[in-house]
């Protein structure tokens, strides 16, 4: 056995997001479409008197550990015997951003494990860990439905993102709790595994508009960038984003930015792009 393996865990994107309807057991029924970025998390395994998980990097929690994580919620879950091995985990994504990053350090962490030959990973239910899990652990772009337990495989056109963190974060718990379900109007008809032309926008960015005030702002202003194709809020937030057509559009932006709102985080990223390890 290998005493080291290593993984990307690249951040994702919703280029739409639809809320359907509320489901009986509490839960929202979605449909998004969700594409992969050039911007990744990197999980190494190594060989280890014991089992252990270590968060490094730009955006690791304070004491190297998420009091919540992810990692050790899928072992406990699905009942899998711990490795003797060291997860250190360099998180270059940044955390309650609605880029995924928890849900793709989980599915890196699966593909270590299948080469460890743990046996019928791919028959558990991953959805019961997070929605987007099964997103990543499909590891290809994909319209998503239900509550993230549904991808069907999809090609997305070629953008360059200027991709922003805003300081305020957005809770996923409060972004849910305020969609007012009377309001929501998609036609059942059109929740099929194509998409159609009600495929647009997010509805979580109403919300946004109205409660984060700083988040409001700043895509008023990326909506005003020259050349941009749109603007939005990726997930139930707290990054956003706006598409170009060129990589030298979305660097013009990104200097722009930089220049209005130094404090903020922010870079270039593309989907459709290959994997460089």
């Amino acid at each position: 056995m290998l005493a080291e393996f290593n993984e990307f865990a690249p951040a994702k994107l919703n280029l739409f997001l639809k809320i359907i309807n509320k489901r009986d057991d509490g839960y929202h029924n979605l449909r998004s479409g969700v594409t992969f970025i050039n911007l990744y998390d990197e999980i190494t395994a190594k060989k280890n008197s014991y089992f252990k998980v270590k968060y490094i990097g730009k955006f690791a929690p304070q004491n190297n550990t998420f009091k919540d994580c992810i990692i050790e919620k899928l072992f406990s879950q699905f009942k899998l015997d711990k490795p003797n091995y060291c997860f250190t985990i360099k998180k270059n994504i940044p955390i309650q951003s609605g880029l995924g990053s928890a849900s793709s350090n989980a599915a890196a962490v699966i593909r270590i494990l299948e080469k460890l030959n743990y046996k019928n990973l791919k028959n558990k239910n991953f959805a019961e860990i997070g929605a987007d899990l099964p997103f990543f652990v499909e590891n290809q772009d994909s319209l998503v439905r239900g509550i993230g337990d549904i991808t069907v495989k999809k090609p997305f056109p070629k953008y360059y993102f200027l991709l922003i963190k805003p300081i305020q974060n957005c809770s996923t718990k409060e972004m849910y709790n305020e969609i007012n379900i009377d309001k929501i109007n998609f036609d059942l008809n059109f929740d099929t595994d194509e998409i159609c032309e009600f495929d647009t926008g997010n509805d979580f960015e109403p919300i946004v508009e109205s409660k984060y005030t700083e988040i409001s702002s700043l895509l008023k202003f990326m909506r005003n960038l020259p050349e941009v194709i749109f603007s939005r809020l990726t997930g139930s937030g707290s990054c956003i984003f706006s598409a170009f057509e060129s990589f030298e559009s979305a660097e013009l932006s990104l200097s722009i930015f930089k220049d209005n709102f130094p404090e903020n985080w922010s870079t270039v990223v593309e989907n459709n792009f290959i994997y460089k390890k």
